[in-house]
């Protein structure tokens, strides 16, 4: 029987511990995806408790303890810090199997060099330990990426953000770079005109620019795209339940702005056409600026209409949706592609059972000189854990290459997240080592798979990102 979560955890071979010891352990981490909140790096923030920088945001811990009966009090209403962190270490031995038993552990470890299992009887201990040690100044916000050896961190920020804190960041000399990740999706929600219109005033509030059309839009998201640009962005960020490649013309895109912005209800088919324009212009935008554009697509989001208008968007009541993209992806990347405007990309759908169809989809438009131009993106949200990342990997591997991968990112708002990275590329070497055991690859070639088990941790992402 082996110990829970010793050195050689999810590692169930001598290649895979070779592999992950030696060559992916102590490689440092590009995160070029997440929801940290670029204030918190600025001002170097820190945490009161372990409450606030554990559970303060985390639908995934959330989700866990309603399911585990926790009444919402003690989620995200008005309990102290301490009876919310009670309610999650009694919730804990009832994760087992879920992804949240694992990363729970490997955050105390590596973080705070706790080995102790977190339960009721063990929550008093923790609480306290983890709250003296973050006193001190290594557990800051920069303390914390510091210690996990981040190098590159990009955030996830509207067009209408000031990036203030950005160029704060970069001002302060601090060591790890802190990007920002242009994210337009507020630009394209003509579903609710009254929250649109109000947008769009925010948007010419920032950029100093009145909107009245639809050209005006344009206008001032490429001024807000070349500003973005110029404190170091790299990449866009597009969450969508679908992708929109609809036919439309000028006038009747205009149109629908100008519907909107009176306050009226789009048709479906007017709000398509719409984002289908939209859309085509940011993968423009993006190519012209050498940027890589990325796709979250396919949940089905605040399916809980009460929790929602009691707690707003991104408090757990969001699930993997089932649509049809395929065709309307095709379209999309072909009318780029047919005009030369097809940016590098990552796909990343939340469903599994699109793994395939990305897989070969990511064929029909690479190109040299860029190895691995269309990427499909790490196991994501209901994805990133054992089971969702080796069937990605498994896709990948005998549709595309693997060895081409980019790798992990943290998809996080928490700066305790980044054992995901550890957890990948455990998950990584195993898969890969397990191979090589079973004489699926060439032990002689292990120079070569060596080299590659550092690349999809480290090395691609640093080159196809130009970090």
């Amino acid at each position: 029987m082996k110990t829970f979560m010793d050195k050689d955890f999810l590692l169930q071979s001598a290649t895979a511990q070779e592999l992950y010891h030696n060559h992916a352990a102590d490689l440092p981490i590009i995160d070029y995806h997440c929801h940290l909140n670029p204030k918190e790096v600025a001002e170097d923030h820190r945490f009161a408790n372990i409450t606030e920088l554990w559970l303060g945001g985390d639908h995934y811990k959330w989700r866990a303890m309603r399911s585990n009966g926790v009444e919402e009090k003690y989620i995200t209403g008005d309990a102290s810090d301490w009876e919310k962190f009670q309610k999650w270490a009694e919730t804990m031995p009832y994760c087992m199997r879920n992804p949240l038993y694992h990363w729970t552990h490997l955050e105390l470890r590596t973080a705070f060099g706790i080995n102790k299992l977190l339960n009721a009887s063990t929550a008093r201990e923790i609480f306290d330990e983890c709250n003296e040690k973050l006193q001190s100044p290594e557990f800051s916000a920069r303390g914390l990426m510091r210690r996990y050896k981040v190098e590159v961190v990009c955030t996830t920020d509207d067009p209408a953000d000031t990036l203030e804190h950005h160029i704060a960041i970069k001002e302060s000399g601090f060591d790890v770079k802190v990007l920002p990740t242009w994210r337009p999706d507020k630009a394209m929600a003509i579903d609710n005109p009254t929250a649109y219109r109000a947008y769009i005033e925010a948007l010419s509030t920032t950029a100093g620019q009145d909107i009245r059309t639809y050209t005006d839009l344009l206008d001032v998201l490429q001024k807000r795209h070349d500003f973005f640009a110029s404190v170091s962005c790299r990449l866009s960020d597009h969450g969508v339940n679908e992708f929109y490649a609809e036919d439309f013309t000028e006038t009747e895109v205009n149109g629908i702005f100008q519907k909107v912005m009176e306050g009226k209800m789009p048709t479906v088919e007017e709000i398509n056409k719409f984002r289908s324009a939209l859309l085509l212009e940011g993968g423009r935008m993006d190519a012209k600026a050498g940027w890589t554009q990325q796709f979250h697509y396919g949940p089905m989001r605040n399916n809980n209409s009460r929790m929602f208008r009691r707690l707003g968007p991104d408090t757990g009541y969001d699930s993997i949706g089932t649509f049809n993209t395929s065709l309307s992806l095709s379209r999309f990347l072909d009318r780029l592609d047919s005009e030369g405007n097809l940016a590098q990309t990552i796909l990343y759908p939340i469903n599994p059972s699109d793994n395939e169809m990305i897989a070969t989809m990511l064929g029909n438009f690479q190109e040299g000189p860029t190895p691995g131009k269309i990427q499909f993106g790490s196991g994501w949200w209901f994805n990133d854990q054992l089971d969702g990342m080796e069937r990605q990997m498994n896709a990948l591997s005998v549709l595309g290459l693997l060895s081409r991968f980019v790798g992990m990112l943290t998809d996080s708002r928490s700066f305790l997240s980044y054992p995901r990275h550890e957890y990948f590329r455990r998950c990584m070497c195993n898969l890969i080592g397990q191979d090589v055991e079973d004489g699926k690859l060439p032990a002689e070639e292990m120079p070569f798979i060596a080299q590659m088990v550092e690349d999809i941790s480290y090395y691609n992402a640093k080159r196809y990102f130009r970090f």
